[in-house]
């Protein structure tokens, strides 16, 4: 909670103590959310601590877009996940310099044998795979717990697109997952 009312104070110049509604109000949903949020986070980057800070940085942000904001929780979601998503985009480019700056040559670790194609896939690395327009919506809905409607809101298309994104989602994981095994 620290983190919420540090950033109450940069963006708001609020003290905690001092009668502000906006700070009040995020931080009951910080007590509401947080550790859930976080942890989910964490799950889908695979660093705990990672996914604290992306939490904080999702509340912070809360904070500049409170007013404009009708539903704090599935905001939280999707502001989350495309932080989780900006961090998976930034992990490919630096497997990419690193590739270029090893000039081709595999890295001393990928020398000797390692697990199969089966064994390496997994389920985060198959949805990694699916296009933005799958991704967040099967991130929302099956790993945020949020409800077609609010996941529809969130992405701002209709219900029904978000259940035929999901479908389209679950068939490519599927052929994607049989195909590794």
């Amino acid at each position: 909670m620290t983190a919420v009312l540090t950033a109450a104070r940069v963006i708001g110049g609020h003290v905690p103590g001092t009668a502000d509604p906006v700070a009040g109000a995020v931080r009951e949903v910080f007590v509401a959310h947080y550790g859930q949020l976080a942890g989910w986070a964490g799950h889908l980057v695979g660093d705990r601590d990672l996914g604290h800070d992306l939490a904080t940085e999702a509340f912070t942000r809360l904070l500049s877009h409170w007013h404009r904001v009708d539903d704090p929780r599935p905001w939280l979601y999707a502001t989350t996940s495309n932080l989780v998503r900006d961090h998976w985009r930034k992990r490919g480019r630096e497997a990419s310099a690193y590739e270029r700056f090893q000039g081709g040559r595999p890295a001393p670790d990928e020398t000797a044998p390692g697990p199969d194609h089966a064994q390496r896939l997994s389920v985060r690395e198959a949805v990694e795979a699916l296009p933005d327009r799958l991704r967040l919506p099967v991130l929302l809905f099956y790993f945020a717990d949020l409800s077609v409607a609010e996941v529809a809101r969130q992405v701002g298309r209709s219900e029904g697109a978000v259940k035929r994104d999901l479908y389209d989602a679950r068939s490519r994981l599927a052929t994607t997952l049989e195909e590794a095994r």
